[in-house]
């Protein structure tokens, strides 16, 4: 293989901020990664991070939108989900008690996720490494 190219193949969708848009995230999700022993959680980390999306941000208001973007190679499956924006919160893992009924998400997300990046408060990664030991390569 030639030193510029890359065995990634990247996916984006865009959605507007409606509720059914989750599903139509899971599926698009689980059609790209059909085959995948880690389809079912990688649709279940969109699932969630599509919600979280349209529930605590400007993506579930009128003309709102998320977007989400998926990065696979041989070496780990990335998934992205980006909002419109909120009023000055930013998503973080919470550590809620069993009775708690909201404040999981995230917390779900990184306990499936090998790897949860927030970045500014728009945007979520969560890296699912398909050997599960990111160490075993090099990083440039």
């Amino acid at each position: 293989m030639h030193e510029y190219t890359s065995s990634a193949r990247v996916w984006g969708l865009s959605c507007p901020g409606f509720p059914e848009e989750v599903s139509r995230a899971r599926r698009w999700t689980r059609d790209i990664l059909r085959g995948s022993p880690l389809a079912e959680d990688a649709e279940l980390i969109v699932s969630e991070l599509s919600a979280n999306a349209i529930l605590h941000t400007a993506s579930g208001q009128a003309s709102g939108s998320f977007h989400l973007a998926l990065a696979v190679s041989p070496q780990v499956i990335a998934l992205s989900v980006t909002d419109d924006g909120s009023t000055g919160t930013v998503p973080k893992v919470e550590h809620q008690d069993q009775e708690a009924e909201h404040g999981r998400g995230l917390s779900m997300v990184s306990a499936l996720a090998h790897r949860v990046v927030v970045h500014g408060s728009h945007t979520v990664t969560a890296e699912l490494f398909t050997d599960a030991s990111p160490a075993g390569g090099h990083l440039c």
